[in-house]
């Protein structure tokens, strides 16, 4: 089983966040609470985190900004953030110099289902490229380990099996963009084809240390 993800959740508004723990809460899982763009970034050099919602109107450093800061950091800049804006809010003024940048909207009052949707394409994504981590860290141990007579043949075989499995996701979480969203996030669709190139390039490398058949 994976590990739990961090879902940070960016409001001044403590109700605003009751709110979207509610909507969340049945992803399972952890769901951190940040009451400012100052908190947020401060949770961010702490843990790593799948997607940030995140509030545009707060007193202090608003929506924009924090993002601004956060999309400057190199530990940070990729990981996506969802704003949450209200219906007075210029959506071109959302994409302005972000669009590029794993940003996406929704308008307040929002659907609760799609957030959730949203989160949890995110959330899946955020495992699958932890699975691929771990999997080419596996592959640098068991390749650098010749002290238990780990061939390359049986560490090819078991990574084929792990790539397929990987694959295996991939192809679920490309149904579940096209299916559950009601409009597929360019972001979520951009990120599984990401992965596909990365898994690629792995599984050449299989294929090269299993040699001619």
């Amino acid at each position: 089983m994976p590990h739990k993800a961090n879902i940070l959740l960016v409001d001044d508004r403590d109700e605003n966040l009751t709110t979207l723990e509610a909507i969340l809460t049945s992803l399972d899982q952890n769901l951190v609470r940040a009451s400012s763009g100052e908190a947020a970034l401060k949770a961010l050099l702490e843990d790593d985190f799948a997607v940030i919602l995140l509030d545009v109107v707060m007193p202090g450093m608003d929506g924009f900004e924090t993002a601004a800061h956060i999309k400057q950091r190199e530990k940070t800049k990729d990981v996506p953030i969802i704003f949450l804006t209200g219906a007075e809010v210029d959506r071109h003024q959302v994409f302005r110099g972000y669009a590029s940048r794993a940003i996406d909207y929704l308008t307040k009052p929002f659907d609760p289902w799609v957030l959730r949707a949203k989160v949890e394409v995110f959330v899946d994504l955020y495992h699958t490229k932890q699975q691929l981590r771990e999997q080419s860290r596996m592959l640098q141990r068991e390749l650098g380990d010749d002290g238990n007579g780990t061939t390359e043949q049986s560490v090819a075989g078991r990574l084929s099996k792990r790539v397929a499995d990987i694959n295996a996701n991939l192809e679920m979480l490309r149904e579940r963009i096209v299916t559950e969203e009601r409009e597929p996030d360019n972001r979520a669709v951009e990120a599984v084809r990401d992965l596909d190139r990365s898994v690629a390039k792995l599984t050449t490398l299989v294929e090269a240390l299993r040699g001619p058949e």
